[in-house]
């Protein structure tokens, strides 16, 4: 289960490159109203609103990404 974001919280996930599928990122990201739906919350990311999902796994520090991104990737 997700710990609950507030609009304006930095975030960190993995992104994966849409061109070379095999190479991830970890990426920061602000946590925003969806601008379509302003009772939802969103991630900005690359001029970019996501809805946040149960399938997203959402990293509150920056140390915590790495840690799995290590974990799951090396």
């Amino acid at each position: 289960m997700q710990q609950p974001f507030d609009v304006g919280d930095i975030v960190y996930i993995f992104y994966r490159n849409p061109h070379i599928q095999d190479v991830t990122n970890i990426q920061e990201a602000a946590v925003v109203y969806h601008p379509e739906k302003p009772e939802e919350l969103a991630l900005f990311l690359f001029e970019t609103y996501y809805p946040i999902t149960n399938d997203m796994v959402i990293f509150a520090s920056e140390m915590a990404a790495e840690q799995a991104y290590h974990q799951y990737f090396h």
